[in-house]
């Protein structure tokens, strides 16, 4: 049997390693994690990147003009077509119904026509010679005008109702491929809906959409430099084509497009492609102030500040509160006059719950 003195002095025993475990625990640091921006030259404005899709040079949207059931579907993603080959059809049965019957009419329109004309010549015939009267020569010139009238009409409905027929039935405008189908065998459709997409040029562009603070800034026949993430390692060169002249209401930029100059075989439409304007010009001095973002910037009584970051890893660090000299506001944030330099980075929220030396995590969002 166990001492009762033993048994309380192994209870003890357990109950300090138990606390002191926890008090290790709990003082265990929790870093706080810092969103930061690294200082740069305010000359970045003159070079922006921007993101846009590769297009073929030529796409055409393919739609019925009338509505109906697609019985006939020839179009597959991928697939090559030449001019004129069949790509859908609708049922068609209204239209041609009333293009049979347009024929019918033309037909006994221009039986009609053959018989008042044969009868106007005899008639004409017989009132030179006396036989007949002016009335008779009269009613059978009128005879034969009102067929005629009836004749060319009936030629007007029926190569209307020929067109109708070919408003249901889609072909090939130009040599290409086949992007995609928005449509199934057996689905009625709509007048104007949007059934395929056909690559018809051989060349390929990239569209970009700019918001309106740099739309001015592109001109035509302006370069820019290409790089696509399906191609690493490469950057290629493309030269401004279009700049549509309004606003694009689904993504509210001005659609840009750009042709790519030394395109290669590995380039496809829908590929991802980033685009580098270069806005600088001969003429304008090439800025070299820095600048910090307002978000940035601190300010007390004795002046204003900004939070350094001073780490070694990349993960981790301190950071360090740095009284600093600014200038003017720009686009990009106040210049700096003294207390910065390039590549240092710097805090840019949360800038109240700091504190000088405070280890952080640094944060970012890119």
């Amino acid at each position: 049997m166990v001492p009762k003195k033993i048994k309380l002095y192994s209870i003890t025993l357990l109950i300090s390693f138990i606390s002191c475990k926890k008090k290790v625990e709990n003082t265990k640091e929790v870093l706080r994690p810092v969103k930061y921006e690294i200082v740069g030259n305010s000359d970045w404005q003159t070079v922006r990147t921007f993101s846009g899709t590769v297009k073929a040079s030529e796409e055409i949207e393919l739609s019925f003009r009338t509505s109906g059931i697609v019985t006939v579907l020839n179009a597959k993603a991928g697939k090559k077509v030449k001019k004129g080959d069949l790509i859908a059809r609708l049922d068609n049965v209204q239209a041609t119904l009333s293009y049979e019957q347009a024929k019918s009419s033309l037909n006994a329109a221009e039986s009609n026509l053959k018989t008042s004309k044969s009868n106007l010549k005899r008639v004409k015939s017989l009132f030179e010679k006396g036989s007949n009267s002016l009335s008779d020569y009269e009613k059978a010139k009128n005879t034969y005008q009102g067929d005629l009238d009836r004749f060319e009409s009936a030629q007007k409905k029926k190569s209307i109702q020929l067109t109708q027929i070919g408003y249901g039935i889609i072909k090939a405008p130009k040599n290409g491929t086949i992007a995609s189908t928005d449509v199934s065998l057996n689905e009625t459709v709509g007048s104007g809906k949007t059934i395929a997409v056909l690559n018809a040029g051989e060349k390929l562009n990239v569209e970009v959409g700019l918001p309106e603070n740099i739309i001015n800034k592109v001109a035509l026949e302006m370069e820019t430099t290409l790089t696509f993430s399906a191609i690493e390692g490469e950057n290629y060169r493309g030269r401004v084509i279009e700049i549509a002249p309004i606003l694009d209401s689904s993504s509210s930029t001005y659609i840009v497009k750009i042709e790519i100059l030394n395109p290669i075989k590995m380039m496809k439409p829908g590929m991802a492609a980033s685009i580098t304007f270069d806005f600088k010009t001969d003429s304008e001095s090439i800025e070299t102030s820095l600048t910090v973002p307002v978000s940035a910037l601190g300010e007390d009584d004795k002046g204003k500040y900004v939070f350094t970051i001073i780490s070694s890893d990349g993960r981790t660090g301190k950071v360090e509160k740095k009284y600093i000299q600014t200038g003017e506001l720009t686009n990009t944030g106040f210049k700096v006059v003294s207390g910065l330099k390039a590549g240092d980075k710097i805090a840019t929220a949360g800038l109240q719950n700091l504190l000088n030396g405070q280890k952080i995590k640094l944060y970012t969002n890119k």
